[in-house]
C-alpha cells in the first residue's frame, strides 16, 4: 500500500515538472513573437510619378514623418522566419495632407511586402511607395 502511494506521487511530480517545462517554452515563443523579430526602422522609397524624383527614406518605427503632401508612418517592420524565401514584411500608413476633406482617413493603412508590392498596392495619383529594407 505504501509503494502504491509513493509511485503515484512520482508519477503527479513528473507531471507537474513536464507541465511546468511546457509553459515555460510557450511563454519564451511568445516573448520572441511579441518583439524581437522586429526590427527599430523601417526603409522605404517613394517616386514622385511627375517629376520622376524617387527618395530613400528611413522611417523610426511609430513616429509620423511628413514627406510632401504624404504623412506616413511605419507601426510594424521585420524579416520573414523562413530561410528559404526572404521577404521583408512592415505594416504602414499614410495619409494625404493635401485632401483637407478627409483629415483622418488613410490613404493606405496596411501591410507592405518587400517582393511582393502588388499585393497589398500603395495606390496615390501622384506618389508610389514600396517597402526596401527593415534595420
Amino acid at each position: 500500500m505504501k509503494f502504491q502511494k509513493s509511485t503515484k506521487l512520482g508519477k503527479l511530480k513528473s507531471l507537474i515538472k513536464t507541465v511546468l517545462i511546457f509553459l515555460y517554452f510557450i511563454s519564451n515563443s511568445v516573448a520572441v513573437e511579441n518583439g524581437k523579430n522586429y526590427k527599430k526602422y523601417t526603409k522605404i522609397k517613394i517616386l514622385d510619378k511627375i517629376s520622376s524624383k524617387n527618395i530613400s527614406l528611413e522611417l523610426k518605427n511609430g513616429e509620423n514623418i511628413e514627406y510632401d503632401d504624404l504623412q506616413i508612418k511605419s507601426i510594424k517592420c521585420k524579416h520573414s522566419e523562413f530561410d528559404d524565401d526572404p521577404e521583408i514584411i512592415a505594416y504602414v500608413q499614410v495619409k494625404d495632407l493635401s485632401n483637407k476633406n478627409n483629415d483622418e482617413v488613410y490613404v493606405f493603412n496596411g501591410w507592405m511586402f518587400s517582393s511582393s508590392p502588388s499585393i497589398n498596392p500603395f495606390d496615390h495619383p501622384v506618389y508610389d511607395i514600396w517597402l526596401t529594407d527593415c534595420i
